[in-house]
């Protein structure tokens, strides 16, 4: 009985995939009732076919579509709805995050075609980055780096704001309004003051590639055409302020102070200039 319903869920499942993917692909797509009891058709931009009426209604539920009357549009849950069911349930979660597109690039003087996923980061992009040796352009600490200051002015609240603010104002707030030091908790504080440290570490010529690397999420080449800084000269700027940032946040020990030690024999008085330990 067990194996029975598990075989329904799954072609249920498969149901439901099928009619968001054509809803997606042909968007706006026109429903009416079908021949046999329980079934809807789908009409539009695609060959007319038939799906049952529970398939639509759970598509529904879910927020994978939106009906209106005779016609059914997509929502914006749809497409990560379908990444995750068309793959493995090991890289569900990922998939939705994902928007893979093929280019072709260079590999040592040979075009090749490569699959980028252009919701990556462009840290993460970075970090791919080969020498010409083969090992990693930038370090292994660089990128921890990169990834504390991204974590520490997106806890800071230092993203700009991209919608608006439907918070009441409050005759209490301090002149200044929404987004002043008053409204700030601890550790929002907290985390501007490191954010502050680090560009004063890494120096005001470098700060502000790693801003707009690692917290305003800019590409090398956007970086350089905003920069009109010559091609491929961000990627070496960003690996010098990381590593500036890196020793920021783990400072190497400090070097042994060299001692001078004179020596001599019994009765032996030390000159001026000599240093005695």
């Amino acid at each position: 009985m067990d194996e029975i319903t598990a075989k329904a869920a799954r072609a249920a499942q498969k149901d439901l995939v099928r009619f968001v993917r054509s809803v997606v692909s042909h968007a706006p797509v026109r429903i009416e009732l079908g021949e046999a009891a329980g079934t809807i058709r789908l009409k539009g931009g695609m060959p007319s076919r038939t799906v049952v009426q529970a398939t639509v209604a759970q598509a529904v539920s879910l927020g994978l579509v939106i009906r209106d009357g005779d016609i059914v549009r997509a929502t914006p849950q749809a497409l990560p709805f379908l990444r995750r069911a068309l793959v493995s349930p090991d890289e569900a979660f990922q998939e939705q995050h994902r928007e893979i597109e093929t280019a072709t690039v260079a590999v040592d003087g040979v075009r090749q075609a490569v699959r980028l996923n252009q919701l990556e980061s462009p840290l993460g992009a970075a970090a791919r980055l080969k020498e010409k040796s083969g090992q990693p352009f930038l370090p292994p600490q660089a990128i921890t780096a990169g990834e504390r200051l991204h974590a520490d002015f997106t806890r800071a609240n230092l993203q700009p704001r991209l919608t608006m603010a439907y918070e009441p104002r409050l005759s209490t707030k301090t002149r200044g309004g929404a987004g002043g030091a008053a409204d700030l908790s601890d550790s929002a504080m907290s985390a501007r003051f490191r954010v502050g440290k680090a560009m004063e570490a890494i120096g005001p010529e470098l700060c502000g590639v790693a801003l707009d690397v690692c917290c305003f999420q800019k590409g090398l080449e956007i970086v350089e055409r905003e920069r009109q800084w010559p091609a491929r000269s961000a990627k070496l700027m960003l690996r010098t302020a990381l590593m500036a940032l890196a020793r920021h946040y783990a400072p190497p020990p400090p070097a042994a102070t060299r001692k001078n030690h004179a020596w001599g024999a019994d009765g032996y008085r030390p000159e001026a200039g000599d240093i005695v330990l």
